[in-house]
């Protein structure tokens, strides 16, 4: 027999789902005929499996040593070890400012991505005593493109993971991204539109009308400073999160971020190459604000994160003449 007693990192989920991570190598079908035969009891009783685990519940495995052992299969799996920049952390959640060229989750077995230096960085906070649940495995809410820089959040519980789940899902998460782009824009817009994307090509077509399996997105731009060579810093919202929608967007209505090789203009971006080595999109994930219901998650209610753009952006910014004020002043409260 073997006793667990849930941890804080894991309260908040199903039973079910908790030992389908624990046990990880058993098919659902024994975990469910275990609880029906009482061989896994929750806190002394016969568990339905659908129950929300709370800290310090008591599971008892009435199994052979030899069965747990083998469907907990290897143990816990290991993180890459580097430096990250992380504008905000608590014991539930933390920001990362990803940089551009890292990839947000694995699109091939061999990748190594922003989740696997997460699990890192939770690893080295495990060693130096902060507490980690059993079956808890670090998770992201938003993705960026490989080389889209900015804020990247991420769950460091089951409670804090869906808490920012649900945030991005209801909208009550606000995305606010700095973008350059080729070309004038003197006023602030809000443009619609729908986005349909060729899987095969990794890569988006934007249409005024809907077309079969298309997706409607929505984003909305304020422009912070126009450039003496006549291009402009956006602030952006993203109020859909589609696939490339910023990028694809903003091309469509003639002005396309600097340094897009797949939906920029190669004039300006072989200009800004030689100039300053720009090889990606200068488009920075730059601040979330957010709020929650008090209570959500213990001490925070309302909240704005902000990621300092990359030194390449920012030499990019002082190199063509903008107002280091401009960007630096919208660091604050949504206004």
């Amino acid at each position: 027999m073997e006793q667990i007693t849930v941890k804080e990192g894991d309260s908040g989920q199903r039973l079910d789902k908790y030992l389908g991570k624990y046990l990880k190598e058993a098919p659902k079908s024994f975990l469910y005929k275990m609880m029906r035969k009482k061989n896994i009891t929750l806190n002394g009783k016969k568990a339905q499996g659908n129950e929300i685990l709370k800290e310090k519940d008591e599971i008892r495995l009435f199994l052979a040593a030899e069965t747990i052992e083998k469907f907990r299969g290897a143990g816990k799996e290991e993180g890459v070890h580097g430096l990250l920049d992380i504008p905000y952390e608590d014991a539930q959640v933390l920001f990362v400012n990803k940089p551009a060229g890292m990839l947000s989750q694995k699109a091939a077995r061999e990748d190594v991505s922003l989740v696997e230096y997460l699990t890192g960085y939770l690893q080295e906070k495990e060693k130096a005593g902060e507490e980690r649940g059993d079956t808890f495995r670090p998770g992201i809410c938003n993705r960026l493109d490989r080389n889209t820089s900015g804020l990247v959040a991420a769950g460091k519980t089951v409670k804090g993971l869906q808490a920012l789940s649900e945030a991005f899902r209801e909208r009550t998460m606000h995305k606010y991204y700095l973008a350059l782009v080729r070309g004038r824009i003197a006023k602030p817009a809000y443009i619609k539109g729908y986005l349909k994307k060729d899987e095969k090509k990794n890569q988006v077509r934007i249409t005024e009308k809907e077309i079969k399996g298309s997706l409607p997105i929505e984003t909305r731009y304020k422009p912070l400073e126009i450039s003496q060579g006549g291009d402009t810093l956006l602030m952006v919202e993203l109020l859909t999160g589609r696939s490339h929608q910023i990028r694809s967007h903003l091309a469509s209505i003639g002005h396309p971020v600097i340094g897009d090789r797949k939906y920029g203009e190669k004039k300006s971006n072989d200009r800004y190459e030689r100039k300053y080595g720009v090889k990606s999109q200068l488009l920075h994930a730059w601040k979330l604000q957010f709020s929650w219901e008090e209570g959500t998650l213990k001490g925070l209610s309302e909240r704005t994160v902000t990621a300092q753009p990359p030194d390449l952006f920012q030499k990019v910014l002082e190199g063509e003449g903008f107002d280091e004020k401009i960007y630096r002043e919208n660091k604050g409260e949504e206004s």
